[in-house]
């Protein structure tokens, strides 16, 4: 796992701010929320209150992007014959919520 991944997942998990490279993540004391931007799309959301996970790869089904969604509790995505599979079952990359 390469060193920008594992800072953005504590940063999204610890309420903090990170802007590196393609990366940003913060925390919205408004919401009680933390975010991650990958190249500027928000590809998962933190609810510190809930304790609820909501990721989404935007659309974009890249290395990176799993990546970045794999550091997070939770979840497992893997790839085969260009799907990619979360936790086991096929996913399309849309919102889906993981109570952590």
């Amino acid at each position: 796992m390469r060193q920008i991944t594992e800072e953005s997942a504590k940063a999204f998990y610890n309420k903090g701010t990170l802007n590196k490279q393609n990366m940003s993540v913060f925390f919205d004391s408004y919401d009680y929320k933390s975010r991650m931007l990958l190249h500027n799309n928000c590809i998962a959301t933190f609810d510190h209150q809930e304790n609820i996970l909501t990721i989404n790869n935007c659309g974009w089904f890249t290395p990176t992007t799993k990546e970045r969604l794999n550091a997070l509790k939770g979840v497992n995505i893997q790839q085969k014959s260009f799907k990619w599979y979360l936790n086991g079952k096929e996913w399309d990359g849309n919102n889906i919520n993981i109570k952590q």
